[in-house]
């Protein structure tokens, strides 16, 4: 059809092959629209900032769940820390933690627990906030929440001098635990547990490769961190030199040490002391072990090489507390 390609005005696509057109047609129009302004990296699922972010949060969420069930995670995103659990939830509150909301779970069957939580919350004037059960397990990070989650700031960890000031103003002789290398918070908040139960004035971990006082330690804590001051030291070694030089005994718990537990001199349990714990599978790092006046077993069956570190020093406790209240 010549005539079509010879009218005024006809236009001839290059490389066509087709006909020539009229204008595009409204053919562009589109593509002169707006799309509205640039998501941010992280909000862009492909970008390598969301990646990370995506892997970051993951990671985050196993943090101190190790196998088995997760516990909660150990922060947000504004720094605060996340309790999940009746106790730990009722425990923070009755000792006046701060805390920005506590969030409870629809339809939960309510107990003396639950009820002294919502009225705690209720009396400071916290926000209450009611959300299902999926929210709270998000939020929790699979933990078992128990239907109560309360939102906190982070620990404030004691000097470890200081701690051991507040051991002396006690009236009693100090009895401090130190942890060596001990890194799942869940072995923190159960070591917690144990001082809280057998007179200890505090606990004592390193800055560096240590658990901290996170979500899953409060949780197995039994909520009992309210009551027991956490300590953090730059360097295990030095602090325990100090403690040495204010007069402490300083007593490592080691599977080949010169005394055992159930065969301490006499008035060792009754001195000002320091019981210091090893991580689980490497056991007391060489400097600290050096630190120590003694090194401590504990006896057992020979079918087991050792014990976890919450337990060596729920054990530990338990003995120093028997001879102090028996002298």
């Amino acid at each position: 059809m010549a005539g079509n390609s010879q009218r005024r005005g006809a236009m001839r696509k290059p490389g066509s092959k087709k006909g020539a057109t009229v204008g595009s047609g409204g053919q562009r129009r589109k593509g002169l629209q707006g799309k509205g302004p640039t998501p941010r990296a992280e909000e862009r699922a492909s970008h390598p900032k969301a990646r990370r972010a995506r892997a970051a949060e993951k990671a985050a969420g196993k943090a101190g769940g190790g196998s088995g069930t997760r516990s909660a995670r150990s922060g947000t995103k504004s720094g605060r820390e996340i309790l999940i659990g009746r106790n730990p939830v009722v425990e923070a509150l009755r000792a006046g933690i701060p805390a920005s909301a506590l969030y409870v779970q629809q339809y939960v069957d309510t107990d003396d627990r639950v009820r002294e939580a919502v009225q705690m919350a209720a009396d400071r004037g916290l926000p209450l906030l009611e959300v299902t059960r999926g929210e709270l397990d998000r939020m929790s990070g699979g933990g078992v929440h128990q239907g109560l989650l309360l939102t906190v700031p982070p620990y404030d960890y004691l000097d470890p001098q200081d701690l051991l000031a507040l051991a002396i103003d006690s009236g009693t002789p100090p009895l401090i635990v130190a942890l060596d290398g001990v890194t799942d918070p869940r072995n923190l908040g159960a070591v917690v547990r144990s001082a809280a139960a057998f007179g200890a004035h505090g606990v004592v971990v390193p800055e560096r490769r240590s658990a901290g006082v996170t979500g899953a330690a409060w949780k197995a804590s039994a909520g009992t961190l309210a009551q027991v001051p956490v300590a953090r030291a730059v360097n295990l070694t030095r602090a325990l030199a100090a403690y040495a030089k204010a007069g402490c005994t300083i007593v490592g718990l080691a599977a080949d040490g010169d005394l055992r537990l159930d065969a301490l001199p006499d008035g060792l349990a009754g001195d000002p002391l320091i019981i210091v714990v090893g991580g689980e599978g490497k056991g007391l790092s060489r400097l600290v072990a050096e630190a120590c006046d003694h090194r401590v077993s504990i006896p057992m069956d020979s079918a087991a090489e050792s014990l976890n570190a919450a337990v060596a020093a729920g054990i530990s406790l338990y003995v120093v507390a028997s001879a102090r209240s028996s002298s």
